[in-house]
């Protein structure tokens, strides 16, 4: 299923005419974000927060579910050699935390992709993109990781996509944080080689 975001929101289809070659390929890579950055450095995935809470109205329209429905929420930041360049949220309807999506709950320090990419029941929705504003719930999970630390919106660009299983959704989206471009700049192969502007 595709998500269709509504016109009032950040996530847009299509990446914003700002956005470098190498951002569009982030953005819009298929497969496992994991299994990337593993090509760049070593990866550490630190789990921040894991907690039930109601689906916000900005993110109703994601799961196809009325706001304030009971969720499961996981957020985690990634680190490549020791330095933070992933953030990401995740969550799913409550009630198929204890169900069809019942290993998120079970993954600790794993990351999402260890469930999601093995079983042909999974499919996944086009990816949307955006640089996430000051209310996206994505920017509010980076300034609860990290604090002060946190960059301004216009220095962070995002992606978002939603997995299915037997009609329950599990959505996923991912902040870059600025740090890391200079990271998959330096990678010794170059992933936008090929790639038209």
């Amino acid at each position: 299923m595709e998500l269709h975001p509504p016109h009032h929101t950040d996530w847009l289809a299509r990446p914003a005419p700002s956005f470098s070659r190498l951002q569009k390929h982030w953005l819009f890579r298929p497969g496992a974000l994991t299994a990337g950055l593993r090509r760049i450095g070593h990866v550490q995935l630190r789990v921040t927060a894991e907690h039930p809470d109601g689906l916000l109205p900005s993110e109703a329209w994601m799961l196809g579910l009325k706001p304030r429905s009971p969720i499961w929420v996981r957020e985690i930041i990634m680190s490549i050699d020791g330095v933070d360049s992933v953030y990401a949220r995740s969550f799913t309807p409550l009630a198929a935390s204890h169900g069809l999506w019942q290993g998120m709950r079970r993954l600790r320090t794993r990351p999402l992709a260890d469930m999601l990419y093995h079983s042909s029941e999974i499919t996944r929705s086009p990816f949307l993109a955006c640089q996430p504003g000051l209310h996206n719930p994505l920017y509010k999970t980076g300034q609860r990781i990290l604090g002060p630390q946190c960059p301004a919106p216009q220095r962070l660009v995002a992606r978002c996509s939603a997995f299915w299983r037997h009609g329950q959704p599990l959505l996923v989206a991912e902040c870059f944080l600025p740090e890391f471009w200079s990271l998959a700049g330096a990678e010794g192969s170059d992933p936008v080689r090929g790639l038209t502007p």
